[in-house]
């Protein structure tokens, strides 16, 4: 297993565990998240983290009906999202995922950098999601400092999307992890 892996292994045993400690009146609370519900934000890292990671290794697209799904609506979706994680991080498993380009729909970038964003994807929204639901998020520092570079290479473009708000001050001496969430513009 190559180090990219194993940060997104890290990031998505968290993202699932705080998944399953969401209750179902959480689903309609607010989250830092521009005017995202805990609903939208949870239906968002489904697609995305999980079904998006899966895809992404196989080079295959998502369907339309994945794509407009309410994860939600099903009683076990928190279940559901942690085996469709592990589907996904077997996808990327082999060393044919990380091989090539991943098309992004009109660009394509190296398979290792898809990864990469996807870990922050997991890491930065499980982070919102444990958030707005009173629990806690945490990552090895490995892979705080990997997300770091990760935000700290690509946040102009998140910037540019409006993915990203303006970075926030932190001590300096506070840890990558902190550092990635303050550089991602949220405050930790």
């Amino acid at each position: 297993m190559n180090e990219i892996h194993a940060h997104l292994t890290a990031c998505a045993a968290e993202a699932s565990r705080v998944t399953r400690g969401i209750t179902p009146e959480q689903l309609a609370g607010p989250t830092g998240c521009t005017d995202w519900t805990v609903r939208e934000l949870v239906n968002h890292i489904v697609l995305y983290t999980a079904h998006g990671l899966e895809h992404r290794a196989l080079r295959t697209e998502l369907p339309t009906e994945t794509v407009q799904r309410d994860f939600t609506a099903d009683a076990d979706w928190a279940g559901r999202y942690a085996a469709q994680l592990d589907r996904a991080l077997a996808a990327w498993a082999g060393p044919e995922a990380w091989e090539g380009d991943v098309d992004l729909g009109g660009s394509a970038l190296p398979a290792p950098e898809i990864a990469g964003m996807l870990v922050a994807e997991l890491a930065l929204h499980g982070w919102d999601l444990a958030r707005a639901t009173g629990q806690d998020f945490t990552v090895p520092d490995g892979t705080g400092g990997y997300l770091l570079d990760v935000v700290e290479r690509y946040a102009d473009v998140y910037r540019e999307y409006e993915g990203f708000a303006a970075p926030v001050v932190v001590p300096a001496g506070a840890a990558a992890f902190t550092r990635a969430l303050a550089a991602s513009g949220r405050t930790p």
